[in-house]
């Protein structure tokens, strides 16, 4: 079996914290962001016991793609990504909700659709839709942001009423949510796929607000293959798809949805190999790049060394300044 990331416990000069996600390890050193894609996948919220490799060189490549991609449309915390597994950034505060966009139905807004939910976070649904099947226009449809658990819906108006989000942040973070889903969905349409879902994350940083954390990464976006969609869709047949929702297929049919007494299923390698390999298809379709697997022994100290090198260069360019 192949070696892959499951933690990391680092000691950079100038570290006063870390932050521990389902998936990133988040280092503060000094006013800086060193944030590791692990190895690490979850589904459900629940990290799933065994780590996936190449996953989180593949996470993290993709969302820095992304970010080079949109940084016209709004700021990003990105500074560099001295790893492949690793990308440095400004600090921000980040603001306390997740903005969901959807263009159709399905996953769990189908799972909800199919039990009688006609809205969503507020937002109304209409009667007689499939699974698949896209809304007039996409819809926003925020989350809480859990630090354990699960997070929960919530419509705008809860946002702004009970400040979490100033106003006239909110609908500029509104903004910024379509424009960049606008700009994913172009990008995926010209490498043959469509973007169905995806959810951004803001902050703050000296009073202007940044997009943060990971972009139209196969984690935090479902993706379909554009060919064939509508015959599909047509014949009410699954959708082919590059994103994790087959991993929570694959877990659902074995009774597990995260649910309390529910146990994780017996991940072999056949299992975690097909995993890894479908996060490769995806690197390779959305960037339209071969993924370079590259060695996998010694990771942690070349993440390690990597990341001490760029921390004494930005020191030492930031001396000048």
């Amino acid at each position: 079996m192949y070696n892959a990331v499951l933690e990391t416990n680092y000691h950079f000069p100038g570290q006063t914290k870390i932050y521990y996600g389902k998936v990133r390890d988040v280092y503060f050193v000094d006013d800086l962001l060193v944030m590791i894609a692990t190895d690490r996948i979850s589904a459900f919220d629940v990290v799933l016991p065994r780590a996936i490799p190449y996953k989180g060189k593949v996470l993290n490549q993709i969302a820095a793609y992304f970010l080079d991609a949109t940084s016209d449309i709004v700021p990003n915390w990105k500074i560099a990504t001295p790893d492949p597994m690793v990308t440095t950034g400004y600090l921000c505060k980040p603001y306390p909700v997740e903005m969901i966009i959807r263009a159709y139905l399905t996953g769990s807004s189908w799972r909800a659709y199919l039990k009688g939910a006609r809205q969503i976070c507020g937002v109304p649904l209409p009667e007689g839709m499939k699974e698949h099947q896209p809304f007039p226009q996409p819809i926003i449809t925020p989350t809480t942001k859990a630090t354990e658990g699960h997070d929960m819906d919530i419509t705008r108006n809860e946002i702004i009423q009970n400040g979490l989000i100033p106003e006239e942040d909110y609908l500029q973070i509104e903004e910024y949510t379509r424009r960049l889903f606008e700009r994913g969905s172009i990008m995926a349409a010209q490498k043959g796929l469509i973007l169905v879902d995806t959810k951004y994350e803001f902050g703050n940083r000296d009073g202007k607000i940044y997009l943060i954390d990971e972009v139209h990464t196969p984690d935090s976006s479902r993706y379909f293959y554009a060919e064939g969609y509508q015959e599909r869709f047509a014949k009410g047949l699954p959708q082919l798809q590059l994103s994790k929702e087959f991993v929570r297929e694959w877990l659902m049919e074995r009774g597990f949805m995260g649910q309390i007494g529910q146990r994780v299923p017996d991940m072999d390698d056949d299992f975690v190999n097909s995993v890894s390999e479908r996060y490769i298809e995806l690197y390779e379709k959305i960037t339209g790049e071969k993924f370079v697997r590259t060695s996998l022994d010694n990771i942690e100290e070349r993440i390690e060394k990597n990341v001490l090198q760029f921390l004494t260069e930005y020191k030492g360019i930031n001396s000048l300044k």
